[in-house]
């Protein structure tokens, strides 16, 4: 599963995102699958199960069973250090690695750094990026506009 790609951030697999809450396997050919999406809304959702389905197929499993869980909601916590890099290799400046470490005024965090030039002088224009887990910022420094994935 870490060679399935989050459709909206295709540099991070469901792994690397930590949307994959659980896998058991029985009988060495069943394999049960609980996933926590980034949240409840994601319209993503569905395409995520079918690439799992689709790859732990590929990958020998006879049966595979998929269950979504809202519970605990997923956070910006689950994201790993690795997929953080990842993000801010791909232009996109990560959410802090600890959402209740981010300094937030007025609900919105503040900090951001700059994905290109890593400059702190950054504003954010748009609650909403190209998707709703992510915010449009720029930099007031390289003049680049960037999103955020939002800290939750």
């Amino acid at each position: 599963m870490a060679q399935v790609p989050d459709p909206e951030v295709p540099v991070l697999s469901v792994v690397d995102l930590g949307i994959v809450r659980s896998l058991d396997v029985a009988d060495g050919d069943r394999v049960s699958v609980t996933l926590t999406p980034t949240y409840s809304g994601c319209p993503a959702t569905e395409v995520i199960q079918d690439a799992v389905v689709q790859a732990l197929k590929q990958a020998g499993a006879r049966e595979v069973s998929v269950t979504t869980t809202l519970d605990p909601p997923w956070t910006t916590d689950w994201i790993t250090p690795e997929a953080a890099e990842k993000l801010r290799a791909y232009g996109i400046a990560p959410p802090h690695l600890r959402a209740g470490d981010a300094q937030t005024l007025h609900f919105h965090p503040k900090n951001i750094a700059c994905p290109r030039c890593g400059s702190l002088n950054t504003q954010r224009l748009s609650a909403f990026g190209a998707t709703a887990c992510k915010a449009l910022h720029r930099c007031l420094d390289c003049l680049e506009p960037f999103e955020h994935f939002k800290p939750i």
